[in-house]
Order: C-alpha cells, then sequence, then structure tokens
C-alpha cells in the first residue's frame, strides 16, 4: 500500500529451534594466538583491572584494551557463551537475544572468527560457519567488525552494541531466521514478458524484495529453504541514534543472504519496459547519489526505476527535501488564487523576510518588472515567498493532497514507497514549504508524478504492478485544476524548458515538453541535493542526484536522457 506498510507474511514466521555453535580456536593477525577457555569467560571481569579501584576509567583506550576486549566478545561467542559474549557489550540484553539467535533461529553452527588487525577501536574479522536445517547445508562466510568503546558509567572497554555486528546486513531491531521461507520466489517479467533479474538490471535488487514480500505467496510458487533477514521496526539504540521518521528507511524488505534449497518460483508481470530500465540503469551508473524514474503520464505505469546506489531505493523510498521542482505544486496553488498570472508582473525581489526568516535567490539575484513566467522559469525564491502572507497555514498541503495525489499515505505500487509529505506548517517554514524546503519531502517517484499529472491534465497514481493482479485499488486525487489553470502551469513548464533554467539540458528533446528545475540545501552538505522533474508526450520522468548541486547541471541530463530514450 503506501509508504508505511509493513511487510507481511515471511518475516514474521521463524522456524522451530535447532543446532547450536561450536566452540573453535580463534587465531588472528594482529592478535597472535592466545587461551581461549581461561575464567572469564562466563562473563567473570577477572582479565580486566577493576574500576572500583581506580575509579571510572577515562581517556583513549589503549591498543591493549581494544585487543583484549574483542579477544573475550569472539572467544565467548565461538564456545557458545552467550552469556559471556554479551557481559563483553555494552548493551547485554540486546547482544544475548541476538547471540541467542544465531544458534536457535538462525541455525548457524561450527562457527570460526578470525580477527584482522585492529585500526583504531574498530576490529576487523571474518567467519566461516555452516547453515543447516534439516538435511540442508551450506557454508556461510562473511566478513564483519567490531568496535570497543568505554562503556558509560564506569568506562570500561565494552564492545559498542549493533546487530551489525553480528551480521553487516543487520540493522538494530533485526533477525537471522533459517527457515522455509514465508515468501515463494518470483519470476518477475517486464512489459514484454522478459525475466528481470538483479544481475541484468542492479538497480532492481530491492524492487525485486519488495515484489517478492507483496506477491510471493499470490504468484504461485512454491518456497525454498533460506537464511534471511527478517526487519524489525528499530525505535533506536538506546544510545542517542534512532531512525528517522518518514525516511522510508523502515520499509525495507527482508532480505535473502544464503540459499539452502530453492523453491519453485511464481511469474509476476510488471510494467517495466525492458529498453527504458537499461537506459536508466545506464544514467546513473557510477553515480551513488543519483536516482530516477519514469512514468507514462496518461496511466501512471512505471516504465523505469534505477538508482546509482543499489543498497536503497531512493527513487521510491527516499525523502528528500525536493527543492524548487516543488514550485510547480506551489505555481498551481497561486495561479489558482489569482495571486500570480503567467504574463503580469510579479514581484522576484533580492530578499524577503517573513516570519522571522530572510529568504534570499540563489546567487541574491533579482528580477525588476520582471513577470510570473520570467520568475518560474528562472527559479526566484522570493516570487514564490512573497505570497506566504496571502496564504493559510494548510493552503499548500492541500493542494498536494486534492489536486496531485501527494502526501496522503496511499499509494498501492506494488512494492513499499514513500508518497511525499506536505505538513501543514506556519510562519517561516510555511514560506519555506512553498520553494521545497522546510518540512517538504519527496522523492523521485513523486515528483516524476507531478510532471505527469501537469501533462495529463489529472493525477494518476504510480503503480508497478497492474491492479487487476491483485484486485487493488489504486489512490485517487479529490480534484483537477481548472482549465485556465493547467493551460498555463503547462506554459509554464514548457518556457522553462526552453528558455529557463532546463533549457540546456532539454536542448534536443523535441515535442511538447516541459520541465522544472531544483537545488534542495541539506544541513551538512558542501553542495545541494540537484532535482529536475520533466514530461515529453505522454512519458514524465524526475531524477534526484545527492550532493551534486544544481539540478540543470546534474539531474536534468539523466532525466532528458530518458525522455529521449522514449522516443
Amino acid at each position: 500500500m503506501g509508504s508505511r506498510r509493513a511487510a507481511a507474511g515471511r518475516r514474521r514466521t521463524k522456524p522451530a529451534v535447532i543446532g547450536s555453535v561450536a566452540a573453535v580456536v580463534v587465531a588472528g593477525a594482529g592478535f597472535g594466538a592466545y587461551a581461549m577457555y581461561g575464567s572469564g569467560a562466563d562473563g567473570d571481569d577477572s582479565a580486566r583491572t577493576k574500576s572500583a579501584a581506580a575509579g571510572v576509567k577515562s581517556g583513549p583506550l589503549t591498543a591493549a584494551e581494544v585487543t583484549s576486549t574483542a579477544q573475550r566478545f569472539l572467544t565467548a561467542w565461538q564456545k557458545g557463551d552467550v552469556a559471556g559474549a554479551a557481559a563483553a557489550t555494552d548493551d547485554a540484553e540486546a547482544a544475548k537475544a541476538l547471540l541467542t539467535g544465531y544458534a536457535k533461529d538462525a541455525r548457524i553452527k561450527d562457527a570460526t572468527f578470525t580477527a584482522g588487525t585492529p585500526a583504531g577501536e574498530k576490529v576487523p574479522f571474518s567467519v566461516k560457519a555452516t547453515v543447516a536445517y534439516e538435511k540442508a547445508t551450506e557454508p556461510l562466510a562473511y566478513d564483519s567488525a567490531l568496535t570497543v568503546v568505554r562503556r558509560a558509567g564506569d568506562g570500561e572497554p565494552r564492545v559498542d552494541w549493533h546487530a551489525a555486528v553480528v551480521h553487516p546486513e543487520l540493522r538494530d531491531g533485526d533477525a537471522l531466521v533459517t527457515g522455509k521461507a514465508g515468501d515463494p520466489p518470483v519470476k518477475a517479467l517486464d512489459r514484454d514478458g522478459g525475466e528481470i533479474t538483479a544481475a541484468k538490471y542492479p538497480s532492481l535488487g530491492t524492487v525485486l524484495d519488495g515484489l517478492r514480500d507483496k506477491y510471493g505467496k499470490k504468484s504461485g510458487g512454491t518456497p525454498g529453504v533460506e537464511l534471511r533477514v527478517v526487519r524489525g521496526g528499530a525505535e533506536g539504540d538506546g544510545k542517542g541514534s534512532k531512525e528517522a521518521k518518514g525516511s522510508g528507511a523502515d520499509d525495507v524488505a527482508d532480505k535473502t543472504l544464503l540459499e539452502l534449497s530453492k523453491g519453485t518460483p511464481g511469474t509476476l508481470k510488471t510494467t517495466l519496459d525492458p529498453a527504458l530500465q537499461a537506459a536508466a540503469e545506464k544514467q546513473v551508473d557510477g553515480k551513488k547519489g543519483a536516482s530516477v524514474v519514469l512514468l507514462r503520464a496518461s496511466t501512471g505505469e512505471v516504465l523505469a526505476v534505477a538508482n546509482g546506489g543499489h543498497g536503497f531505493n531512493t527513487a521510491f523510498l527516499g525523502s528528500l527535501a525536493p527543492g524548487s521542482t516543488m514550485k510547480v505544486v506551489t505555481a498551481s496553488m497561486l495561479l489558482e488564487k489569482d495571486l500570480a498570472s503567467v504574463n503580469e508582473k510579479h514581484p522576484c525581489p533580492k530578499y524577503f523576510s517573513y516570519g522571522g526568516w530572510k529568504f534570499q535567490n540563489d546567487d541574491k539575484f533579482e528580477i525588476k518588472d520582471g513577470t510570473f513566467k520570467a520568475s518560474f522559469a528562472r527559479s526566484c525564491n522570493t516570487a514564490f515567498i512573497s505570497q506566504a502572507p496571502e496564504l493559510e497555514d494548510d493552503d499548500l498541503t492541500r493542494q498536494a493532497k486534492e489536486v496531485f495525489g501527494l502526501s496522503m499515505n496511499n499509494w498501492s505500487v506494488g512494492v513499499s514507497t514513500f508518497d511525499g509529505r506536505v505538513p501543514v506548517q506556519s510562519n517561516a517554514q510555511m514560506a519555506a514549504s512553498l520553494i521545497g524546503q522546510g518540512g517538504v519531502r519527496m522523492n523521485p517517484l513523486n515528483m516524476a508524478s507531478v510532471s505527469a499529472t501537469v501533462k495529463s491534465g489529472s493525477f494518476h497514481q504510480p503503480y508497478l504492478v497492474a491492479p487487476s493482479v491483485d484486485g487493488r485499488a489504486l489512490a485517487t486525487a479529490s480534484r483537477t485544476m481548472s482549465g485556465g489553470t493547467l493551460s498555463a502551469l503547462r506554459e509554464l513548464m514548457s518556457y522553462t524548458a526552453a528558455y529557463g533554467t532546463a533549457a540546456e539540458a532539454m536542448a534536443g528533446v523535441s515535442g511538447d515538453v516541459g520541465a522544472k528545475t531544483g537545488s534542495a540545501e541539506v544541513d551538512g552538505q558542501e553542495k545541494p541535493n540537484g532535482w529536475f522533474t520533466a514530461y515529453r508526450g505522454d512519458l514524465a520522468a524526475a531524477g534526484v542526484v545527492q550532493q551534486g548541486g544544481h539540478g540543470g547541471d546534474t539531474a536534468g541530463p539523466i532525466v532528458a536522457a530518458l525522455l529521449k530514450a522514449g522516443g
């Protein structure tokens, strides 16, 4: 369904408990050989200097403290001494639960750990083990690392506990489980009937996980046996960090780490176009912060989706300030309220203050005696901010929901999505939201849909799997723009594509076109995120390049290339 629907089915089913971790010797570069079975393996602190006599320990960790703490933890873990290993961490309760599940739920046995050379407080180590379920067994090998810190309160050295210590694919709150997969594998097909694989389209790995998560039991396959990461609802680690709600991070699908026996896949047809998907993959290849989505404007069908970084589907789940691409939505609202007209004069001063904030344009430019068309095409911030005194706090939120179908949390795309966020804000934050900052959050799927709505004249919820497959209902918007507003908005985007900030990127993109650029400032980043949204004929696309700079220079060429590829 929408962005916050938790994956169902297989992730909640844990297999029966069997197996155990066998004790074996650990040796590693930088550690040398050491005794594994001396006193203290049961959690006794005899190996360390008692803090009661010396007071609270402080200062940088010594090499000896790092080495001995890592040794103590890995030794106990190998022996199957879960309590002893947990006692060597700074969160014994959480560590004990996950380390217990390592043997009982994940069915990992005969584990050996080889420690590498410490780098400061960080100690890398490799794991070799066996995963066994009924008659099926498979070797398991991977690399991980631990970090030693001083425990709060007494300053004693302990392993800084996070689930990633056990396996790098784990987030805090996740679990490792081996058993019959709750969801059978899915053979995903493109719109022409060709098989979609992560090997062919690297960006689609997370998408395929999501399709299996939702359609595995509906597509006619049978489950195999696998070791997988079961995602949990992590709220934080108790030490100050916490997942940002609304980021999409809690919608990551379960992940298969090792297949012990293959299931029989069912088949599932998607809307992806193989040629356009290949073009999208090419455009983001080697660009870790780049993401793009291409839609058919008249239907909402997703024709291509790609991410330069393949670990997270930013294109569907990202939650980023969209910058000036949001001015498409804001402009539609100002036009409807008669606060702007395409060819009439409209203020674009260097600065405009509202709600205690002083807003300015890029490079502090101004347009004297200019029209709203000129301000839109050049992306004048103050032209939009200056209208804040005339608006109610919820005007932009209502426009986004009622006309563009955004921020309703009810899209049913076929995999998890973040459906945009346009909260009701006041004062300076409300003004900032008019230019895609403040609390406004979007991703390329959302912004491609915005251009699709302008091109088609009404909102069509994007989808990757046709609703006829499972009878689900697609989201709808409650109203459409008037003919006059729609015509004016298309004129603004067309002019921007031909003569404004989008002109360079859209050069050579022929036909009925429109575009809008955006740059979104992010705290802690030297460069803003570059955004671009555009349409051509019945195609609509949007992209972002994180820390890329101006959208016309970074995301623009990616989007324009896809629109060209669409013919």
